[in-house]
């Protein structure tokens, strides 16, 4: 990315001011906005989350919203209630209070002198999501949205459950999230009363973990956040962007095809961030498109956004079978709508001999028994989803096609692209009440190399509802039909496509309670590929211009990042570790003189043959304040299980000055429930 600091305003900045509420609740806010004030009134644009705008965030803050201030606009930063220097305690993701909160905090803006009514509300990951929330709350001042990285379905499409499965990625989030309570206000900001503050929050914080883990399926917990329970709430204009990379890029398709108002959807190959931030490559100088769409929809000028296509995606192809890398091969494609005509349905069936375009006629069976191990090539649900540029993305899939049932196509003659979420149908029995499968799409190159193209896994409790799980009946062969993720892919000439089956998934999803054993029919069972027609209209390209952002302030770090990826087998105790480890460096931002830095150690442990002896462990430290009074937290989360329980424990230990000043420690037994 190239910073720039030469706009079409000259900027000012106000580093905190205050929104109070209708119930006496003060939002701290930071606000970027043109020095010339003959140019107002102008609109407002806000980003609302808790990762506290003075310290954790401030640096990509100031790169986006000092580039939104620069062409003539009020950006705005808010610290959610219970967060950074804003009043009030936080509990959980998406509040109702928080909801709220937001759309009252839109009309205050729209009544400010220097805001002309009309808003807009963008985010990436957590401020997406709430972007979408408040959308539907529908307060008149909000003319568009920009929705990054979010979800739509907070149940099956979030860092929890997918498919009816629970991810570890729960413990890994969940960690990052319980980070962020026992971090306190700044005094600088919010005088002496910052202490009392503080220890109302260190006393109050709750475990993240234990609220998930105590909704297993889709009930009322889950619902109010999700905006497909009425995608009809939503009446301003959407943009939703995404990477393929990225936990959350089925939610692109989904807008598109369910909402109503107008809406434009981009994903490119990048994992959980931002477009102009987007990694790997290519990206492109997404800001500037990110400004056609506020002057379209926020200052009424006719700047021919809307006449892009509703829907551009990276097509890509070969991709790289690494834990990281810089970029993809592939090119930009467009469709005009979505859903669109031009991808055709192409079905192929599971045989003896592999992938057919013909079914089976003779009877025959495969049985599915994996390792509890098969899923150590799987990467992160979410990579770049708990922040860091640790070595999280699938690696070459032979690892685990070794250990699941494959079935392969012919070798290709011809280019074969795909757009959409691929499906597949399976008869399938099992020898135990509870089971879980993983499905996987991959590229197999001449040479061998597997790539991971799409997956999908799912708890056959869930195969007819996430609200309302039944067990298999033993034995009893039942139709399910898993629905992968949205992928855009081309396969060369001379690949292979790879459907492989597995009954495990770990550390991805968490085993079933026993081990169990599948036999699918393979006569009755099929793979459904979205195939794009060659005949698709003319694809939209990005203009051919570097990424840029705002310069951001002085920073000086004070230890340099790293990161690992391992994997320890003991042979001996049968145990194998798959280890995680990031080290988010310290730097402190000079503006303010506060420091920010963290590290993580997680370490995801399984016995062959042994479901019940999972366990995730995370640990986290991290540091901040300033150089006369640092603090730091350190942070631990373990999750373990039997046949019929999870145990919880969970620490948290924060210091002053490097002397312990709380510490609040938990052990939770939680009942599973169908998982």
């Amino acid at each position: 990315m190239r910073y720039i600091d030469d706009f079409p305003f000259e900027i000012e900045e106000v580093e905190n001011f205050w929104i109070q509420l209708s119930d006496g609740t003060r939002l701290a806010g930071r606000r970027w906005h043109p020095k010339d004030v003959a140019v107002y009134p102008l609109p407002a644009v806000l980003q609302y989350m808790p990762y506290r705008k003075r310290d954790f965030t401030a640096v990509r803050d100031e790169v986006m919203h000092r580039y939104f201030a620069g062409h003539g606009y009020v950006s705005v930063r808010v610290d959610i209630r219970g967060s950074g220097d804003s009043d009030g305690l936080m509990y959980d993701e998406y509040e109702r209070a928080e909801i709220l909160d937001g759309a009252e905090v839109v009309e205050w803006l729209a009544g400010q002198d220097w805001c002309n009514g009309s808003v807009g509300m963008l985010g990436n990951s957590w401020s997406g999501f709430n972007s979408l929330q408040v959308a539907a709350e529908a307060p008149p001042s909000l003319k568009a949205i920009i929705t990054s990285c979010s979800t739509d379905d907070r149940y099956s499409d979030d860092m929890h459950y997918m498919g009816g499965c629970l991810l570890t990625d729960l413990m890994d989030w969940g960690t990052v999230f319980f980070g962020n309570f026992p971090r306190p206000p700044d005094p600088q900001v919010v005088g002496d009363r910052w202490r009392a503050m503080w220890h109302e929050r260190l006393e109050n914080m709750p475990l993240p973990i234990e609220s998930w883990l105590n909704h297993q399926k889709r009930d009322d917990y889950w619902k109010p956040g999700s905006v497909c329970e009425d995608y009809s709430r939503i009446k301003c204009a959407v943009y939703a962007c995404s990477g393929w990379l990225d936990g959350y890029s089925n939610t692109v398709a989904r807008l598109l095809s369910n909402l109503s108002s107008p809406r434009l959807g981009l994903i490119g190959p990048w994992k959980h961030a931002f477009p102009h931030a987007g990694f790997p490559g290519p990206t492109f100088h997404w800001l500037q498109e990110a400004v056609r769409w506020w002057d379209h929809w926020l200052k009424d000028i006719d700047t021919g956004i809307m006449d892009l296509p509703m829907y551009r995606v990276f097509l890509q192809e070969q991709v790289p079978t690494q834990a990281i890398f810089n970029s993809v091969p592939g090119r930009w494609v467009s469709e005009s709508v979505w859903p669109s005509p031009d991808i055709l349905e192409d079905r192929l069936y599971l045989s003896e001999h592999g992938l057919s375009c013909s079914p089976q006629r003779e009877l025959n069976t495969v049985t599915v028994r994996s390792p509890v191990t098969t899923g150590g090539a799987s990467g992160e649900w979410c990579p770049g989803g708990t922040g860091g540029i640790g070595a999280e993305f699938p690696t070459d899939q032979r690892e685990d096609d070794g250990k699941s049932v494959v079935f392969d196509s012919e070798s290709l003659s011809d280019q074969y692209q795909i757009l959409g979420a691929p499906v597949v149908s399976l008869m399938v029995s099992s020898d135990k009440p509870q089971a879980n499968v993983a499905v996987r799409l991959c590229d197999v190159s001449p040479d061998g190399q597997s790539a991971r193209v799409s997956f999908g896994v799912l708890n056959f409790s869930h195969r007819d509802s996430h609200e309302h799980p039944q067990p298999l009946v033993p034995g009893r062969s039942e139709r399910v039909d898993i629905k992968l993720n949205d992928c855009a892919h081309a396969f060369r000439v001379g690949n292979r496509i790879r459907l492989a089956i597995s009954s495990h998934y770990w550390p991805m999803i968490w085993p079933s309670p026993e081990d169990p054993t599948l036999i699918i029919s393979t006569t009755e069972c099929y793979l459904d590929l979205p195939r794009r027609s060659e005949n698709s209209s003319d694809d939209w390209q990005p203009e051919e211009r570097e990424a840029q952002g705002a310069l951001h302030g002085e920073i000086t770090w004070l230890r340099e990042g790293s990161y690992g990826r391992s994997k320890h087998i003991d042979d001996l105790e049968g145990t194998t570790d798959l280890i995680n480890e990031v080290d988010e460096g310290h730097y402190r931002l000079e503006q303010t003189g506060l420091t920010v830095g963290g590290t993580k150690h997680e370490v995801s442990r399984i016995r062959e043959n042994q479901p019940t002896s999972a366990e995730c462990i995370v640990e986290r430290s991290q540091q901040m304040g300033r150089d006369d009074n640092p603090i730091s937290f350190n942070l631990r989360a373990r999750l373990s299980c039997d046949r019929d329980k999870f145990f919880v424990e969970g620490t948290c230990d924060t210091y002053e000055s490097e002397k312990r000043i709380h510490s609040k420690v938990w052990n939770l037994t939680i009942p599973r429930d169908h998982l």
